[in-house]
């Protein structure tokens, strides 16, 4: 086969972006969907930071199509150079925007100016409807880009504002739908960061409606952040201040929490992945609280000083940049990570300046927060201590019994081929041993429940038998010494039982994960298995199937009716074959992926569900928890159906 010239392809326009939408919008799950939101929603947010809206609106349609609306100046409807009107050229054209220009946008979230053209390319059909001049403009997209209906007046009005309503193209995003809460959550997070701008938000297919307003922005953040939590310091602490062209304002207020809680946004975008300005922060706390510590002679026998993990312990700490454009750097097109490097000195030397002031002249809170970091430190030496006892008291045979009693370990000695089943219970680590591939997989059996390590000490964390043999097997630390790169696997399985106690055991254990490896997490090795619920066989036949959800046991039966039906109480029901084929084997099992995609929201859920206010706790579970026991689908388990 030759290889020239004419075995190139040229991708025009935005096919680049259809051919390989996970280098735009991160993925084309669920998560990717409820990015085009979030691109078009920025759009309104930059009109908001710029001072020209006051409303945003998005509303879920019944169709699956979503609307955003916002009350700012509208996008331009004039014909550019190009010959497209400024609808046409931002909704079909890569990086272009207002967002290059200098003056158009004092900051901006939409660096990259791919947000409206990537959403276009990733939409069956979608409308914009420009609102000024007395005019509505409405410009008609479908099929991925194509311009239907150019830019053109369509009736008056007294509305200014843009208006954007798209149908994503379901076909790249199999098996996925918006979620009100999804949306409310994210939305009422961008809230706190607009002061006096009301965002609200629709569900037209379940009446849903929620509004957001709020004039005291950082502070009421934390409050909601920690309101299932017990203050430290009462008094939450805000700040602002402008150096060189970047705002810097943050917030921070101490809980008796064992976790930091860290959020940081780059002009109203949430950097999940932190970057040069969250770095700042941390390394300000680190050293205006031992500088502090110091000159009050309480770091006296404390060697160096305390860890940067034990000031950062129970600390919730919001904060929020606004960069100019020409500085303005994120790491990646999702913009999860500032790569600003100016924002580094900036942020350190507001952050340690603000911080000196506010300890000096709140003394008696001060000397409860290091009361806090004091306890953090003792808590952490004790956890050493209590590892290298156990190290120095069993030998290194002892120990080996210990853990081979339990884990049966992987014949691969690469970390990242191997992965290990955490399985419920001693009847289904068995089955899990036989069935399982030996060289690549690993079964650790666990007996009962897990430690909650939301409401547990690190010592006594360490102290439950099945937490140190999980700690012991993945190899990577705990805490502040857990090291990603270090793990024994590059999958951790959680597999329980499709019943409430292996939901719960599921939660416990993702509990441990979140706040003592959440590194796991952040870098996609925590999976969930998928038993399936059902056996259906016909034995006339000699045919066995399996079903995971109801609907997919009643499409079976249309098709094989008078069949057997077993529904698995227990994964202790399956033998070994049966364990593999559904469960276990890469090639037909079904994992689901445990991801964070929004820290302060996961955050708050695990504090309140898994923390010790039981109110808050009930009043989640009313307000999000369908308790209907109505069930159309009636059949006779184990004697079979017809």
């Amino acid at each position: 086969m030759n290889y020239d010239a004419s075995s190139l392809k040229v991708l025009k326009g935005l096919e680049g972006v259809r051919k390989r939408p996970g280098m735009y919008i991160g993925s084309t799950d669920v998560n990717g969907l409820h990015h085009l939101v979030w691109e078009i929603f920025d759009n309104a947010v930059d009109e908001c930071l710029a001072g020209y809206a006051k409303k945003i609106e998005v509303t879920l349609k019944k169709d699956g199509s979503i609307i955003v609306e916002d009350d700012g100046r509208g996008i331009p409807i004039d014909k550019h150079s190009s010959g497209l009107s400024g609808v046409e050229l931002v909704f079909t054209e890569l990086h272009a925007g207002g967002k290059f220009s200098e003056g158009a946008y004092k900051t901006s979230g939409g660096l990259h100016g791919v947000g409206s053209s990537v959403v276009n390319a990733l939409s069956k059909h979608l409308v914009v409807n420009v609102f000024k001049n007395g005019n509505n403009y409405e410009t008609v997209f479908e099929n991925g880009g194509s311009i239907k209906s150019r830019t053109k007046i369509i009736a008056t009005t007294s509305k200014k504002g843009t208006k954007v309503h798209f149908m994503p193209d379901y076909e790249i995003f199999k098996k996925s739908k918006f979620s009100f809460e999804t949306i409310s959550e994210r939305l009422r997070e961008s809230s706190f960061l607009l002061k006096n701008v009301v965002i609200k938000v629709n569900d037209e297919n379940t009446s849903q409606s929620e509004e957001f307003k709020h004039e005291n922005g950082i502070k009421a953040f934390i409050e909601f952040i920690n309101d299932s939590k017990v203050a430290v310091n009462k008094e939450i602490a805000t700040f602002a201040d402008n150096k060189n062209k970047i705002e810097v304002e943050f917030g921070f207020q101490y809980t008796d929490s064992y976790s930091e809680s860290i959020i940081s946004f780059v002009n109203n975008v949430k950097t999940k992945d932190g970057g040069t300005h969250e770095s700042a922060a941390k390394s300000a706390f680190t050293k205006v609280f031992n500088d502090y510590a110091q000159e009050k002679n309480i770091l006296k026998g404390k060697n160096n000083g305390f860890d940067g993990s034990d000031i950062r312990e129970g600390l919730t700490l919001v904060l929020s940049l606004k960069i100019p454009e020409s500085i303005l750097e994120f790491v990646g097109q999702t913009k999860d990570k500032l790569g600003t490097p100016e924002a580094k000195n900036i942020v350190e030397e507001v952050v340690s300046r603000e911080l000196k002031f506010w300890i000096n002249e709140n003394k008696d809170q001060t000397t409860k927060i290091l009361d806090k970091i004091k306890r953090s430190y003792d808590a952490r030496n004790a956890a050493r201590l209590a590892r290298a006892e156990v190290r120095k008291t069993k030998s290194a045979l002892n120990e080996k019994k210990i853990l081979s009693g339990k884990l049966t370990p992987a014949q691969s000695k690469k970390p990242e081929e191997k992965e290990i089943f955490l399985v419920e219970g001693d009847s289904a680590g068995g089955s899990a041993k036989l069935g399982r591939d030996k060289k690549t997989q690993a079964v650790l059996p666990l007996r009962g429940k897990v430690i909650n390590a939301e409401k547990s000490k690190l010592v006594d964390i360490l102290s439950n038998e099945e937490i140190a043999s999980i700690i012991n097997t993945i190899g990577a630390g705990i805490g502040s010494d857990f090291n990603v790169k270090n793990s024994q696997y590059g999958k951790i399985i959680i597999m329980t039982d499709a019943d409430t106690d292996g939901a719960h055991i599921q939660i416990l254990l993702l509990t441990f994960f979140f706040r003592y490896m959440k590194d796991l997490i952040k870098n996609g090795m925590v999976y969930i298995a998928q038993p399936p619920l059902y056996k259906i066989s016909r034995k006339n036949k000699n045919e066995v199937l399996y079903a995971w959800t109801d609907e997919e046991l009643k499409e079976i039966l249309k098709e094989k009716p008078n069949s057997e039906i077993q529904r698995y109480k227990g994964l202790g029901e399956m033998n070994a074959e049966q364990l593999w084929e559904t469960t276990m084997d890469p090639q037909t099992r079904t994992l689901i992926q445990v991801s964070i995609e929004d820290v302060a929201i996961v955050e708050r859920r695990v504090s309140i569900l898994m923390g010790d206010k039981i109110e808050l706790r009930k009043e989640w579970i009313n307000k999000n928890v369908d308790f209907s026991l109505e069930d159309d689908f009636d059949i006779n388990i184990n004697k079979g159906a017809d």
